[in-house]
């Protein structure tokens, strides 16, 4: 092959460019075949998948139902019947602190599902996206079992640590989900900048709570669990700050 055959080869290709560079379908091909395997691998772990937003959030929806159910039932019976006014008492404190200890975490999952509905509501998704919304919620589904380590066994540390972990996870996997879809333009309102980073800003606030909490269990008393609401009260009041600056 001569100089002049390379010279019409390339000629050719310049105007095969030129003609069907504006058909997107060609275009993507192209792109597709410059991308390499992992470029287009992640290209295509990343694409909208035909999954209805809806049957995600109908699924989420009932995981929560579910957890707020099994708090309840966390909170057992006596195992023998109480025959006397006094034995009822008895049991009554006996289980005082498992049932303060539930609803402190009946209302935090109360808020985070409060959460999940005015700032995850979304219109596609793609497989990364459904996997981050899986671990949170399975780190919802965790907080029974947590709630009853810590109503049992209150005086280890331990148990308060794991109950504080499992706060901060659920609370970091919502912010890793918001920025997430967020970023992928799945959020079906378009969150301005200003919104995004008071939802970013309240979520950092809320873990920093959270930590505070556990510091403070360990160092003073084991009441400081109840602190907790503190996140219910402080997200309302800046959702209100919010909302009249806007």
């Amino acid at each position: 092959m001569d100089e002049e055959d390379v010279e019409k080869i390339r000629s050719l290709r310049d105007e095969l460019i030129e003609k069907y560079s504006n058909n997107p379908a060609v275009a993507k091909k192209v792109d597709h075949i410059k991308g390499g395997f992992f470029h287009n691998f992640k290209q295509s772990f990343e694409s909208n998948i035909d999954i209805d937003p809806g049957r995600l959030l109908g699924l989420t929806d009932g995981i929560f139902g579910m957890v707020m159910t099994l708090l309840v039932f966390g909170l057992a019976l006596p195992g023998v019947q109480l025959l006397t006014e006094g034995d009822f008492i008895a049991f009554l404190q006996s289980i005082s602190r498992s049932f303060g200890l539930t609803i402190v975490s009946f209302i935090l999952v109360s808020s985070f599902w409060v959460y999940h509905h005015e700032f995850i509501r979304i219109n596609s998704l793609n497989v990364p996206y459904l996997w981050i919304n899986m671990l949170f919620l399975a780190c919802i589904s965790f907080i029974p079992f947590t709630t009853s380590i810590v109503g049992i066994y209150s005086k280890f540390f331990l148990a308060d640590v794991l109950f504080g972990i499992n706060i901060f996870m659920t609370i970091l996997f919502f912010l890793i989900m918001y920025l997430y879809a967020y970023n992928r333009g799945f959020l079906e309102n378009n969150p301005s900048k200003s919104e995004k980073r008071y939802v970013i800003n309240t979520l950092i606030i809320l873990m920093g709570i959270t930590v505070a909490v556990n510091l403070l269990d360990y160092n003073f008393s084991e009441d400081f669990v109840y602190l907790f609401l503190l996140i219910p009260i402080i997200s309302t009041l800046r959702d209100i700050d919010f909302k009249m600056k806007s």
